[in-house]
């Protein structure tokens, strides 16, 4: 689990924490995880229980990020595609989008579960079993390209925001190893916003400001682990689809340096 943290000292930023804090009490379970970003093995705190959670809490731990696999397996428990609207735009547009993904979803043979983020956005789960991280998170581009086929002009994959136009953005990059706001969680925002499980049912009469600390527990419509479906196997023509399409966050760093040696390059007046 991974934790946002309110600073302790006024005026300052909120920050992300992967590793335990030195000092935690020897009851505090971790788990060794391998991080990329710092090219080491770190310890996670596994929260399983009233107590954990209640140290977090006195942390000033407020965000809580978890990952899409469990202690001891082997694989990925599920996907996940994370819609992000455009800056100024209301909650229907994000409604309208999740409703391309539930589409996309069962045209694929699969189901998911809806949420919000506790933001501005809203999360689609779906879970999964008897994959790899390598084909669940190729079969989550797969979905967010069908999604962006069937309404190009409400939704894009696109991961550079100024090649988004308006659009609501289908973000795939949070499947695999990646981590999402866990339900519930309350997000470091004004009003403190809960990320709250709503169900399709309920997604057109919501909006996140329903769900804060203080008013969320009386109004979910439904528990989170009511919403979510079994887990499912991938369709092969998914994972295979997914595959041919590039990695978002590695195509957007490769189309910007391309950008930018040709803004330099016309800078220069070079051909």
């Amino acid at each position: 689990m991974q934790v946002e943290h309110q600073p302790r000292r006024p005026g300052s930023p909120p920050f992300m924490q992967r590793n335990v804090s030195k000092g935690a009490p020897d009851w505090v379970r971790t788990v060794p995880v391998w991080s990329e970003g710092s090219h080491r093995e770190i310890a996670q705190v596994l929260c399983d229980d009233r107590r954990t959670l209640l140290w977090l809490a006195n942390q000033r731990a407020v965000e809580f990020h978890v990952p899409f696999f469990r202690v001891g397996d082997a694989g990925p428990t599920g996907l996940v595609l994370d819609l992000d609207p455009p800056e100024g735009a209301d909650f229907a547009v994000v409604v309208r989008a999740a409703r391309l993904v539930q589409r996309a979803l069962e045209d694929a043979g699969l189901a998911g579960a809806v949420k919000t983020s506790g933001s501005k956005g809203v999360h689609v789960v779906v879970p999964v079993g008897g994959a790899s991280f390598e084909d669940v998170a190729a079969a989550t581009r797969a979905l967010a390209a069908r999604t962006e086929r069937l309404d190009p002009e409400l939704a894009t994959t696109a991961y550079i925001k100024e090649d988004r136009h308006g659009r609501v953005f289908v973000d795939s990059t949070r499947s695999g190893q990646s981590t999402i706001v866990a339900a519930y969680s309350p997000r470091i925002r004004p009003g403190l916003p809960v990320s709250a499980p709503v169900g399709w049912d309920a997604l057109d009469d919501v909006s996140p400001g329903d769900f804060t600390v203080t008013s969320a527990a009386d109004r979910f419509p439904a528990a989170w682990a009511d919403l979510l479906p079994e887990p499912q196997e991938l369709p092969a023509d998914l994972v295979a689809e997914g595959h041919t399409i590039p990695i978002a966050r590695v195509a957007a760093m490769h189309e910007g340096k391309r950008r930018k040696r040709a803004a330099e390059r016309e800078a220069t007046g070079e051909g």
